[in-house]
């Protein structure tokens, strides 16, 4: 399914909107193993991909996935929703939150991304890692740098295999497309309402956890909570354990 906002989605139930945004090393099929969960918990829930991932097309011209979000929003007839953002998402899912905050009445955030003034070196290391095995051509290689450096320990083959997947046709798209500037996001977080839980993983990079840490001071109404056994992409490494988590909190932030 597509709409005039360009990204490819799905939705299904009936009940408040729960829109899932995915991480870049991902596409909207990240979300699989708690979809039937969080629809079958009486949830209207709306997935989609970014520009360049899963089945949405690669950007024509400069933009903003913000924008893109709003406008998929618009076109489903969607006042407001609750927004689980994972990664990259969640720094979407924020940007989407600061400008638009009577749209937005809840926010999780798994290990969300923001943009860091300074980067560790550790994630300073994979990105010249990554960026160096890309401009070599060795696009298999950046592809099993990404799976072993965002899933954790509890992460086992299928998963790794679907994130193998999704970040190949990711980055065949990206290599193959022209690249556009895109403008810095607005994370503008005093204008924030929604309650939000922040959630990062033990096993993460520390620019992640430090984040997850630091959004839980600076939103209005927001935890945070740290699951030691987790990696970097916690939906996929514990399913159900997330999909728990996330019905608990969207249920607790609507009756609060």
């Amino acid at each position: 399914m597509t709409s005039t906002s360009h990204l490819a989605h799905d939705v299904a139930g009936d009940g408040p909107a729960l829109l899932l945004l995915h991480s870049t090393v991902c596409d909207r099929r990240m979300w699989d193993p708690q979809w039937r969960i969080l629809v079958d918990a009486g949830f209207r829930v709306v997935r989609c991909d970014f520009r360049g991932h899963g089945d949405s097309p690669a950007a024509d011209r400069p933009y903003r996935d913000a924008e893109d979000v709003r406008d998929l929003l618009d076109a489903l007839g969607i006042a407001e929703t609750a927004v689980v953002g994972a990664c990259f998402g969640g720094g979407v899912a924020l940007e989407v939150a600061a400008r638009w905050p009577d749209r937005v009445g809840a926010l999780v955030l798994l290990s969300a991304a923001p943009p860091l003034t300074e980067r560790s070196a550790a994630l300073a290391g994979f990105e010249a890692r990554t960026a160096g095995l890309l401009d070599a051509g060795a696009v298999a290689e950046a592809v099993e740098l990404n799976v072993a450096t965002w899933l954790g320990p509890e992460a086992d083959g299928n998963t790794r295999a679907m994130v193998r997947l999704m970040q190949r046709h990711t980055l065949d798209v990206r290599l193959a497309a022209e690249e556009f500037p895109r403008p810095a996001a607005d994370h503008r977080l005093t204008g924030i309402k929604a309650r939000a839980l922040a959630v990062s993983g033990g096993h993460d990079l520390p620019d992640f956890r430090e984040t997850a840490a630091e959004l839980a001071r600076l939103l209005p109404q927001a935890r945070h909570e740290e699951l030691d056994w987790a990696g970097h992409l916690p939906s996929l490494e514990r399913p159900a354990v997330v999909a728990r988590l996330l019905v608990s909190f969207l249920r607790e932030a609507d009756t609060g």
